[in-house]
C-alpha cells in the first residue's frame, strides 16, 4: 500500500472531505534523485545528504533508479537548474524510464509545475519524501492529525499541479488536469476550512497533552527525554531499559508518538523515560509546526539523553542537528548524556573522536551487544542524583505528616528519631523541596 501524498487534489471535493487523504495499490514505482551541489557545499557532502535522501526514498517504498549530482552555478526561476541541465534530465529519465523525479532540496511550486510540463512525470521534492513518510508511520490520532495538517499545508500552494498522484503514470495514463479556476478555487476554500478544522481539533489533543504532562510533572520521578537523529536508537534504548515494548526498525522515523516508561535505577530510584520523534536535517516547517506539541516533551524533561548513531557516515551532523533543534526548543540549558551508539558497528573512529572533542564525556554503547548499558546507566544515577542532592531536615516528633510527604515526592535514603526530633535525608525535586525549606539541617 502506498499512501498518495496529493490524491485529494483530483477528488472532487463534493464528494466529501473524508477523500482527502486515500490509499491505492500499485507496483514499486522507480526515482530519480537530483542532488544539487551549490557552490558553498563540497562533494563529500553532497554524496552524504544523496545517501540520505535515497534512504528516505527507501523508506518512502520506491526503488531509487539513479542518483544525478548537478553543480548549481545559480538558480533559475522557472527550473531551478537551467534549460540545458533541463533538457539533459529528460533525456536519462526517458533513459533509466524512472517514474517520479525527486530533488534533495525543496522547490517552489512554479519550479514543480514547470518541470512537470516538461519532463511529463512527477517532480517532487525532500519535504514531500518526509511527509509522505511521516503519513505512512502515522498510528494514534494526534500523529495523523499532525500529519494531514502538514500535508494540505503543504499541497495547498500545489493545487495546480499537472501529476497530484503517482500512480496515475502507470498503465498509460500520464497526468491529470485541473477543472478550471471554479474548481481550483472550490478546493482551495476546502482545504482551508479542513486546515481551520485540523488546527482545533489538534488544540484539543495538546490540552491532553498538557494535562498528561501536568501529571507527570506531579510525580517525584525525575523525567529524561531520548533524543538524537532519526533512526540513532532511542526506541531500542527505551525499550532495552524498559521493556516498553515500542516499536523500534532500522528504519526512519520508526516512531512518531512519544512513549513515556518508568525505570528503576539499581540504587532503587526511580526515573521516567520518554522516546521522542526522530530529528533530521532541514524537517520541513509544517511538520515542525504541527509536531511541535510532540517535539516539546524535551522541555519538560529534566534532562536529556543524546543518542548519536556512530557508524552514520556523517555523525557530526547528525549531532549538530539534533543540537540546533534543541536550541530550536529552548532546551540546551538542561544537562544531557551523550551517547554514541552502534558502536559495534563503526568503521572509521575518526568522527567518534571529534565528536568526543566537542562534548565530554561520550559514552560508548552497543545496545545489541550489551557494551557500555552499565556505564549509561550509571551516567543516570549521576545525573539524577545531581539534579536531586540528598538533603538532610529535621522535623518536629508530631510532624509524621512531613515525613510522609518526603516518602511521597522523593526518595528517602535514612531516618533516625531522637529526642531534638525527627532527621530525615532525602532526594527530591526542587519543586517539591522548596516548601521544606525551614527545615533543612
Amino acid at each position: 500500500m502506498y499512501h498518495i501524498l496529493t490524491s485529494a487534489l483530483t477528488t472532487p471535493y463534493s464528494q466529501g472531505v473524508s477523500k482527502l487523504l486515500h490509499t491505492v495499490e500499485h507496483e514499486v514505482l522507480s526515482a530519480l534523485l537530483l542532488i544539487l551541489i551549490d557552490e558553498h557545499q563540497t562533494r563529500q557532502n553532497a554524496d552524504l545528504r544523496g545517501e540520505e535522501l535515497a534512504s528516505l526514498v527507501d523508506t518512502m517504498g520506491l526503488e531509487v533508479r539513479h542518483s544525478e549530482f548537478i553543480p548549481l552555478r545559480g538558480e533559475t526561476s522557472a527550473t531551478l537548474i537551467g534549460s540545458g541541465k533541463v533538457a539533459e534530465i529528460k533525456e536519462l529519465l526517458e533513459e533509466l524510464e524512472a517514474d517520479v523525479v525527486i530533488f534533495d532540496r525543496p522547490i517552489s511550486p512554479r519550479v514543480q509545475r514547470n518541470l512537470e510540463e516538461i519532463f511529463q512525470s512527477a517532480v517532487i521534492d525532500r519535504d514531500e519524501v518526509i511527509l509522505q513518510i511521516f503519513a505512512d508511520r502515522a498510528q494514534t490520532k494526534e500523529a495523523m492529525l499532525q500529519v494531514e495538517l502538514a500535508r494540505l499545508q503543504y499541497s495547498l500552494p500545489r493545487l495546480v499541479r499537472k501529476w497530484t498522484n503517482l500512480s496515475q503514470q502507470r498503465g498509460g495514463v500520464r497526468g491529470s488536469r485541473g477543472e478550471g479556476e471554479t474548481q481550483l478555487e472550490l478546493d482551495r476554500r476546502q482545504i482551508q476550512n479542513r486546515i481551520a478544522l485540523l488546527k482545533k481539533q489538534l488544540e484539543n489533543v495538546v490540552q491532553q497533552r498538557e494535562v498528561q504532562r501536568s501529571s507527570r510533572l506531579k510525580s517525584p520521578n525525575p523525567i529524561g527525554a531520548i533524543v538524537g537523529y532519526t533512526n540513532s536508537g532511542k526506541s531500542t534504548l527505551l525499550n532495552t531499559l524498559t521493556q516498553a515494548g515500542v516499536l523500534a526498525e532500522d528504519k526512519l522515523f520508526a516512531t512518531l508518538d512519544p512513549t513515556t516508561r518508568l525505570f528503576k535505577l539499581p540504587g532503587g530510584e526511580e526515573v521516567l523515560l520518554s522516546d521522542t520523534v526522530g530529528f533530521v536535517s532541514d524537517l520541513p516547517h509544517h511538520l515542525v509546526d504541527a509536531f511541535k506539541s510532540t517535539l516539546e516533551e524535551a522541555r519538560y524533561a529534566d534532562f536529556l539523553i543524546i543518542v548519536c548513531d556512530a557508524s552514520h557516515p556523517d555523525m557530526i551532523a547528525t549531532y549538530t542537528t539534533t543540537v540546533q533543534v534543541l536550541e530550536d526548543l529552548g532546551v540546551t540549558d538542561k544537562p544531557a548524556i551523550v551517547v554514541a551508539n552502534k558502536i559495534d558497528k563503526v568503521e572509521d573512529f575518526f568522527p567518534l573522536s571529534r565528536l568526543k572533542n566537542l562534548y565530554q564525556p561520550v559514552l560508548e554503547t552497543s545496545l545489541k551487544t550489551g557494551q557500555g548499558l552499565e556505564e549509561l546507566v550509571g551516567a543516570i544515577t549521576e545525573t539524577i542524583h545531581a539534579l536531586n542532592p540528598a538533603l538532610s531536615y529535621k522535623f518536629p516528633n508530631d510532624r509524621h505528616d512531613l515525613v510522609a510527604y518526603l516518602h511521597r515526592s522523593g526518595q528517602v535514603e535514612d531516618i533516625s528519631y531522637t529526642e531534638e526530633g525527627i532527621i530525615v535525608k532525602a532526594r527530591l525535586a526542587e519543586r517539591f523541596a522548596s516548601s521544606l525549606n525551614s527545615y533543612r539541617v
